[in-house]
Order: structure tokens, then C-alpha cells, then sequence
């Protein structure tokens, strides 16, 4: 039998990451100034090498302009004036941070603008508009990431590195869960956008969460799935318009991996992923939340170890990562296309099917 500190071997936690400093740095216009932008996304480009903020965007000038000055930022526009064009010289790249099914209008504006897109996951409301996006930017040749902040984790890269090599043998199975409580810990408006399907798509806890467990094990398998089966639950009244206050569902993967997800906007806050395969297991717990130490269990037949890592901001992985791919001139992954695949996974979840959809 193998030995399982065989696959040990030495791991740069930046694996991907070819600038420096001295190669200059990206210029970021955030489009959106929710807690999110203003609790994570600028707080970690402040503390970048490779990025700075330099505009804020809001619908509301009044409101980009405080938001502006509350972050040290220079320029608060709002989306009139950021569509129009103003300040454009100030920015080089544009992260994109609005309710989901306003996306396609803000890339859709970059795009003309000749700027790199960074798009929070999911990356619209339904399969259409985030194909249109994918449309657009090729069309007007400018690069297209989607925000999803684990694949720059070092702890999802390395556990990446040891499935791929073999360390627990062929997958077979994956378990994944996140979950949260959104309106005691997050927002307790129920009219908030993530509750509305004209704001967020057809879902809340599968778009939001459930995307989290399913791309993780995407990039980590380095597969996407094929066909989807699901279950749903709404009964509280804030969550009467969209049908998964709790979702459970399956999805089969190429040579017959086969996943369990769940998620929930209405449950104790945890996220965790299990990987299992025929020589062993790899598993993440906590998983997916910004504030955790990261790491995980290895076990291969009788052997156990854990692999250790510092705690890093997974949102400035995520912004060092796209400037570093801009300024180095290098693919990037994921892109629109990418992204596409877990939109039309998410429907197929949504539509709350007990026969198999396949994708």
C-alpha cells in the first residue's frame, strides 16, 4: 500500500502567481456598495500588493460618494455616470457586486468601456443572460472572471493537487453542505433582494449557498456534473417567493461520481465537504465561510493527516489572483464559461424535479 505521506510533497500556497508589486497594480471600480463590497471586498484590496479601489459605484451618487469617503476611495459615480463613462481613466478592471440579475447591464457597461470584468457568483439571474454575458465580452475581447473565492483558497488548491495525484484513490463520492441563518445574522429585512426572484433569480438557498458545495467540488474533481435530482421546502413566510428555505439535491458527475448537497438560508451557520474515493477520503470541515482557518483531514486506508494552513482573506486571494492574471497577460480561470455551468445546474435544481434533469 501506498504511503500516504508520499503524496506530501512541498506546496506553494500561491501556486499561480507570477507578479509582483513592482509590475504595477489594477484598478478597481466596484459596482455596488453593500456590506458585502464594503465589509470584505475593499477591506481586502486595501491590504493587496497587485489592487487598489479607486471608484465606487452606486445607483445613487449621494450614497457612492459617502461610501467613498468612508473607504478612502476617490471617485463616488453613480451607475448613470458609471455606464457613461465617467472617470474611466481612473480604473482599469471592474468587480461586479449587485443583485444578480443586474449583471448583465453592469458587464454589459464595462464591456463597452473596454474594461476586465470580475463578477460575483452567480453570475445572473438565469441561463440566457449569463450566456449574453460570456457573449459580451468576447465580443468586445475583454477578459471575464467569476467570483468564486474557493478555487483561490490554498486549502481547496492542495486538496485539488491530492485527489488529482491519486491520494484517496478513484472518487466515488462527494458530501457537501453550507448553510446560514440570513435574516438573524446577515440582513432581517424579508423584502431584502436575495428573498426576491426578480433581484436574485429563482432561488436563495441553492444560488447563494448550494453554489458553493457544487463549484468547490467541480474544481476539486475537475468535472462537471451531468444530471441533477432535487428536493425543496419554503414554509416561513419570508421566503414565500422562492422554493428552498431548504434544498437537498444530487448530482452525477463523469465515471459515476456520484454528489450530495444540501444548503439552507434558514439554519445554524456550517459548511463542510467530504470527499470520498476508493483508497481513502478528504474532508473540509469548516469549509466555505471567510472566517475560518483553513485546512483539512487526509486519510488513506489506515493513514490519517492533517493538512494545516494559515488563515488567508479568500477575497484577496481572489482579487491578487485576477490581477495578477491581467498584469501577466495569462488565461483565467474560472471564466464566463465556467460560470455558465453552475447557472444551468442551479435551474435544473430550482425546478424541484424528483426525476433526474439532465444538464
Amino acid at each position: 500500500m501506498t504511503d500516504l505521506h508520499a503524496y506530501l510533497d512541498e506546496f506553494r500556497a500561491r501556486d499561480w502567481q507570477e507578479a509582483s508589486a513592482e509590475d504595477g497594480t489594477v484598478r478597481f471600480a466596484m459596482v455596488g456598495v453593500g456590506w458585502w463590497v464594503t465589509e470584505q471586498a475593499a477591506p481586502a484590496v486595501a491590504a493587496s500588493e497587485l489592487c487598489e479601489t479607486t471608484v465606487l459605484v452606486s445607483r445613487g451618487k449621494e450614497k457612492a460618494e459617502s461610501a467613498a469617503e468612508d473607504l478612502d476611495v476617490e471617485h463616488g459615480l453613480s451607475s448613470e455616470e458609471f455606464r457613461d463613462g465617467a472617470a474611466s481613466d481612473a480604473y482599469d478592471a471592474v468587480y461586479v457586486c449587485t443583485p444578480n440579475a443586474a449583471h448583465l447591464e453592469t458587464v454589459e457597461a464595462a464591456a463597452g468601456l473596454d474594461k476586465p470584468v470580475l463578477c460575483e457568483k452567480p453570475m445572473e439571474a438565469d441561463v440566457e443572460r449569463a450566456e449574453a454575458m460570456v457573449e459580451v465580452c468576447e465580443a468586445a475581447d475583454v477578459p471575464l472572471m467569476v467570483a468564486y473565492r474557493m478555487q483561490t483558497d490554498p486549502a481547496i488548491r492542495r486538496a485539488r493537487d491530492l485527489v488529482q495525484a491519486g491520494a484517496i484513490g478513484d472518487v466515488t463520492h462527494v458530501h457537501g453542505h453550507m448553510s446560514q441563518r440570513l435574516l438573524a445574522d446577515v440582513n432581517p429585512n424579508p423584502e431584502q433582494w436575495r428573498l426576491n426572484p426578480d433581484l436574485a433569480g429563482p432561488g436563495a438557498s441553492v444560488t447563494d449557498l448550494g453554489v458553493y458545495p457544487l463549484n468547490t467540488t467541480r474544481f476539486i474533481v475537475d468535472a462537471d456534473p451531468l444530471d441533477v435530482q432535487s428536493m425543496l421546502y419554503s414554509e416561513h413566510d419570508a421566503f414565500g417567493d422562492v422554493p428552498d428555505e431548504r434544498a437537498a439535491f444530487t448530482a452525477r458527475f463523469p465515471d459515476g461520481v456520484l454528489a450530495s448537497f444540501s444548503a439552507s438560508q434558514r439554519a445554524h451557520e456550517t459548511g463542510f465537504l467530504r470527499i470520498i474515493g476508493t483508497e481513502g477520503e478528504l474532508e473540509l470541515d469548516p469549509a466555505f465561510f471567510n472566517r475560518h482557518d483553513a485546512g483539512f483531514t487526509l486519510t488513506r486506508g489506515t493513514q490519517t493527516v492533517d493538512v494545516d494552513f494559515d488563515a488567508v482573506d479568500q477575497m484577496e486571494e481572489e482579487f491578487d489572483y485576477f490581477a495578477d492574471r491581467l498584469l501577466t497577460g495569462r488565461d483565467i480561470y474560472p471564466d464566463g464559461e465556467h460560470g455558465v455551468v453552475d447557472i444551468r445546474a442551479i435551474e435544473a435544481v430550482l425546478e424541484g424535479e424528483t426525476a433526474t434533469r439532465d444538464l
